[in-house]
């Protein structure tokens, strides 16, 4: 179905127009009209679906366009990252109704900040269960007028221990309200939130097609921070594609990288939706000619390019939407060819973006090691060889015979000097830039490996039931802290004042790092490795746990209180 038959407002289409899309994906097609009739709605459907404007359109097309009703729709999403994203699409979808002001809340970020952007009348709000009642708390952000509420990913929100949060949240907003839920499962949880809350609700159920082109051979390179760009330089010289794409998220980040590797003497161009059509046209033809080899664009830009002779595709940036890495790497592998997509990453954040898009197109994206500059060389050297074995068969070069007798006579070089000195130049204008960039050890491609969850260890954190902190608070603030997803993290034991986390041995220093400085609950908290308390200083002898995995034990004999600390102080 077209955007253009949905009966939306103008100024959408207008932007979804300048955005590239024309035909509405299913979820959206069926979504949108549902949600403007503003009945009740669950949707079933993995991220990547284009669930944000599936809800996100429908949202802005109704709202009241003189701006003055305070905070009409409220979307929760389960981390900062899913919220910052979905912030992003909505003020794209509405870049032509001024009236509709949308805020991103969410933990690990200045409260300052998100209090101005409410102060000045923001009316649709989207964020982090815990930050959401932060504000609420706060009453810098009151809900009394709410026409529409979105639960985003409700399964993960879940998963993560966000069901207090949530029916928290619920008590500040009207009855009478549009209740919008989308989640990949329905599990019996998120089916008790939809008969408790939801009147009537149409039911949308979509399931992924997506499938990857078994020719395109998958890989991905992980490398340290700030190393990305000499990557992609090594592994342009490493592969030698006749033409290749590279994809960016920004439009800046397209021109730099344009400029880079074109000051390193790459024959490459950049594509975004800044450029005129007349110098677009002029890339494209640039690009099928073959005078330029390496193209550089934005997803948008890539749109309506047809050219079936693309040998690699890198991922410079992971894309912002699972769906469009299935666009991505179909841009090789086609008319029956083989085709290979590389994807570079640095830090743990990617490595579990990557890891999720992995699943979402149920495929293994394999590891690879960057070339060595020794495995280049050698490899240049093998390539030139086969060329010259080919020149020599053919005898297309005999007529210079004569000037090799004439060097070899005159300067008393012997056939392998002056061979091993036209080789060294063939090659050395491809290799003498070649940077060194350090190896980055392998991660553990789950949190979990198949016989459990591998080696864990503690972490203490500096708050607990005193600070009246709750496994979902500290959850919550590891997702939003780390990146990574809720089910990383084991079990989580409150005292009265501290808490341990158990966490996967390999993320401990990224959990440190990541968590330091952040608040819990308002909480400035810092974080160490647990080394164990003796019992004269363990504050509880029953702490409160996350996921009841363990009841606590009471060590005070037959007759002993909970809570030893407090009866000892």
């Amino acid at each position: 179905m077209l955007f253009t038959e949905l009966e939306l407002p103008e100024e959408i289409l207008r932007a979804v127009s300048e955005m590239g899309f024309t035909e509405a994906t299913e979820i959206q097609s069926k979504a949108i009209p549902v949600m403007l009739t503003g009945r009740d709605l669950v949707g079933k459907s993995n991220t990547g679906t284009g669930k944000t404007a599936a809800f996100g359109i429908p949202a802005i097309a109704a709202m009241d366009r003189s701006g003055k009703r305070g905070v009409e729709v409220l979307v929760l999403c389960p981390t900062r990252e899913l919220a910052m994203q979905a912030c992003d699409e909505i003020k794209k979808f509405a870049a032509y109704m001024p009236w509709v002001r949308p805020c991103a809340v969410y933990g690990g970020a200045a409260m300052d900040r998100q209090i101005s952007e409410l102060k000045r009348g923001a009316n649709i709000v989207i964020g982090t269960p815990g930050r959401v009642m932060d504000h609420i708390g706060r009453k810098t952000l009151r809900l009394e007028n709410l026409r529409t509420l979105i639960l985003d990913e409700a399964d993960e929100m879940l998963n993560m221990g966000f069901r207090e949060d949530i029916e928290t949240i619920l008590q500040y907003v009207p009855e009478e309200r549009q209740t919008v839920l989308f989640s990949a499962t329905m599990p019996p949880p998120i089916m008790a939130i939809t008969k408790q809350y939801q009147k009537d609700p149409a039911v949308i159920k979509v399931e992924s097609k997506t499938r990857t082109v078994e020719s395109i051979e998958q890989k991905y390179f992980e490398v340290p921070m700030g190393r990305k760009t000499d990557a992609l330089r090594m592994l342009l010289i490493a592969y030698e594609p006749r033409l290749s794409m590279v994809f960016c998220n920004t439009k800046k980040m397209v021109d730099e990288l344009t400029d880079t590797l074109v000051s390193k003497g790459f024959k490459a161009s950049g594509l975004h939706g800044d450029m005129k059509q007349e110098s677009r046209t002029q890339v494209l033809s640039a690009f099928k000619s073959g005078a330029i080899n390496v193209l550089i664009a934005t997803d948008v830009a890539a749109r309506g390019i047809d050219v079936d002779d693309v040998d690699a595709v890198f991922n410079y940036d992971l894309p912002q939407d699972n769906e469009y890495y299935i666009h991505r790497i179909g841009r090789t592998g086609r008319a029956g060819k083989s085709g290979a997509a590389y994807t570079i990453i640095s830090g743990r954040k990617q490595f579990y973006e990557l890891r999720d898009i992995s699943k979402f197109i149920k495929a293994d994206i394999e590891r690879a090691e960057l070339p060595t500059k020794d495995e280049i060389v050698k490899r240049k050297a093998e390539h030139v060889s086969e060329k010259i074995i080919s020149c020599c068969e053919s005898g297309k070069y005999d007529k210079y015979r004569s000037e090799i007798s004439r060097l070899m006579r005159e300067n008393d070089l012997t056939a392998e000097d002056i061979a091993a000195a036209l080789l060294g130049m063939k090659i050395q204008k491809d290799i003498k830039n070649i940077p060194e960039i350090a190896v980055t050890a392998p991660r553990d491609s789950s949190s979990s490996n198949r016989k459990g969850r591998g080696r864990t260890v503690k972490l203490e954190i500096s708050a607990g039931r005193a600070n009246r902190l709750a496994p979902n608070f500290i959850l919550g603030a590891l997702v939003d802290a780390t990146g990574m997803p809720g089910k990383s993290f084991g079990k989580i034991d409150i005292f009265d004042r501290f808490t341990t986390v158990e966490v996967p041995e390999a993320d401990k220093e990224h959990i440190l790092d990541s968590m330091t400085g952040t608040k819990i609950n308002g909480q400035k908290i810092t974080i160490k490795p647990y080394e164990g308390r003796s019992e004269r200083f363990e504050d509880d002898r029953n702490p409160h746990r996350r996921g009841g995995s363990r009841k606590g034990t009471n060590t005070h004999g037959k007759g002993g209180r909970r809570g030893g600390a407090k009866a000892r102080t």
